[in-house]
């Protein structure tokens, strides 16, 4: 649960603290005093998305972080390697900076916005008004329904035939062309292939040729260097080179190595010398003799190399890429020459798919169709709960109007169904709900909804729009029962479901030196009576008003302790 929640420079509060209690807490105050701002605050610091917009005029940046207490294990603790410390609390922390950037951390250390995203949908939910069009978007019925049925392990079981029908199908279409196309496509490829076989590629053969042109466009200076060296190592046919030199040296130095171990060595020395200097001569003839060319090398050796550029161009940027795009030409060449076998081929494999695929699809059916069972009858306990008795609820099944009958969801269309008085037919829900209808029935699904996960902490931001009167009263009731198994925030303007509340904040707008300031403060009994008759009466308070407060609060207090039992946010065993 939500145990406190720390807000600075976040819009018009500048500095707030809340200190929720378990079971139901409401949020009260005048329209715009910043009972919104709360819930924004709530939202950033689970990671949902937020704007600089809200940091407050003249602050450099906006920081919330909350404390939560009490929570079940979850698998995001294993993953991140984080978890609640020894008093079982879990600090989250987020920075929204001016210039856009955000500093998320969870119990100080840092983690991204996604990572803080992830966890905070584990730890509480938030429903707005805008539920309601959810709720009449028939789009989302069927991720309702699957929410509520925990139908995941049918719904992947069947995604993964679907996924093998949709590749077959793909694959068929792209050989199922017409026969122009084919024949159009037949004549490239025969064209590409041609080309690239008559131009005989063989893999590093651009780079030889490359090395030996830079050779060739050289061989007049190569030539040159070589031979000089070589005649000045060989002497050539004039006279003695080093080589020579090098020979006679050692030869007379062996003669005087008979009487010095020195002038031995030194022989020794100059004998290397010797083989080394001949080693480099043969070394110069072989460079010598690789220069040789024949007229025109250089000129087709040119006009390969071009040739291959023009290739490159057209089919890869290296020979190998060419290679392999030649490979590719044959492979679809050979599948289009085949397309029929293979056609007929796929077309059997589709139907063997298609079949396992709607087999799937059908069990998915079948236990959705039992859950949208169990889902009406709760729905319709609900709602005689929040004084709709009359209404009747119930989930529509047709099949799915696309190639095959079925998609990535399955082969279901679902939509919710309602009849609002006695009598009338079963209708879709945006044709008949009014707004007050939409809000019980939203609050009728969440809760529902709610017994499937582990999330501890729900957050109602103005659901009951519409409702008013006697069903004020059963919303407030329904609220308060929510709040028996789990952490309920509620913001109102209604004083029935204030007046059930366990805690009462009152969120309060003023002006100090020129500034708007909100405050929220927790109230105590007697300011929670003034703030009901405010509620109903409006800023003339009266001595009724006060009245009507205090009866509000009596029978609020009468209900609760007859559901005492269960004790507030303990949630109640199912």
């Amino acid at each position: 649960m939500l145990s406190l929640l720390h807000i600075e420079n976040i819009a018009v509060i500048s500095q707030a603290e809340i200190s929720f209690g378990p079971g139901f807490n409401v949020l009260t105050g005048e329209t715009g005093a910043g009972k919104s701002i709360v819930i924004d605050a709530i939202g950033a610091i689970i990671g949902q998305r937020t704007s600089r917009d809200l940091i407050r005029t003249g602050a450099g940046s906006a920081r919330v972080w909350a404390v939560f207490r009490d929570l079940p294990e979850l698998a995001w603790f294993r993953e991140q390697d984080i978890a609640p410390d020894e008093n079982g609390e879990l600090l989250l922390e987020r920075v929204i900076q001016a210039d856009g950037k955000n500093l998320c951390r969870v119990n100080g250390r840092p983690v991204l916005v996604t990572q803080l995203r992830e966890l905070g949908c584990q730890l509480l939910n938030i429903h707005g008004q805008h539920d309601g069009q959810q709720l009449l978007d028939e789009g989302c019925h069927l991720d309702y329904l699957d929410s509520f049925g925990g139908t995941r392990p049918q719904l992947d079981a069947f995604r993964r035939q679907y996924d093998q029908v949709c590749r077959l199908r793909g694959e068929l279409e792209r050989l199922e062309m017409d026969e122009g196309e084919k024949a159009r496509r037949m004549d490239t490829l025969n064209y590409q292939i041609d080309e690239l076989e008559r131009a005989q590629l063989q893999e590093g053969e651009e780079e030889s040729l490359i090395a030996r042109r830079d050779l060739l466009r050289n061989a007049e200076r190569l030539t040159q260097a070589a031979q000089g060296a070589w005649s000045a190592l060989t002497g050539g046919e004039d006279g003695q080179g080093a080589v020579s030199l090098l020979d006679l040296a050692a030869q007379e130095l062996d003669q005087g190595g008979r009487y010095s171990p020195e002038l031995a060595q030194l022989a020794q020395r100059a004998r290397q010398l010797r083989y080394e200097a001949d080693d480099i001569a043969e070394g110069l003839r072989d460079v010598r003799d690789s220069l040789d060319f024949y007229p025109g090398e250089l000129d087709e050796l040119e006009s390969r190399l071009d040739q291959l550029h023009r290739l490159k161009k057209k089919y890869g940027g290296s020979v190998g890429e060419m290679l392999d795009f030649l490979d590719r030409c044959r492979q679809e060449l050979d599948q289009i020459q085949f397309s029929e076998e293979r056609a007929q081929q796929l077309r059997q494999e589709l139907e063997l798919a298609e079949g396992e695929a709607r087999q799937a699809g059908q069990a998915l059916s079948r236990v959705r169709r039992q859950a949208a069972q169990a889902l009406s009858g709760r729905i319709q306990g609900e709602l005689e709960e929040l004084d709709m008795p009359k209404v009747r609820f119930q989930v529509s099944f047709s099949g799915k109007a696309c190639p095959g009958g079925m998609d990535a969801t399955g082969m279901d269309e679902v939509r919710f169904l309602m009849s609002a008085n006695l009598g009338e037919e079963l209708k879709p829900i945006q044709r008949i709900a009014s707004g007050g209808e939409l809000a019980r029935i939203m609050l009728a699904l969440k809760n529902v909804l709610a017994e499937n996960d582990q999330v501890t902490t729900l957050i109602f931001d103005e659901v009951d729009t519409g409702v008013s009167g006697r069903a004020a009263g059963k919303v407030a009731r329904k609220l308060f029962q929510v709040a028996r198994g789990r952490q309920v925030l509620c913001v109102t303007h209604l004083p029935q479901i204030a007046a059930m509340g366990d805690v009462h904040f009152c969120v309060e707008k003023g002006e100090r030196d020129g500034r708007t300031y909100t405050a929220v403060e927790q109230m105590d009994r007697e300011h929670r009576r003034l703030e009901l008759a405010r509620l109903t009466s409006g800023d003339h308070i009266t001595t009724t008003a006060l009245d009507g407060a205090e009866e509000l609060l009596a029978q609020a207090e009468q209900y609760k302790a007859q559901a005492a039992p269960h004790g507030p946010g303990g949630r109640k065993r199912r």
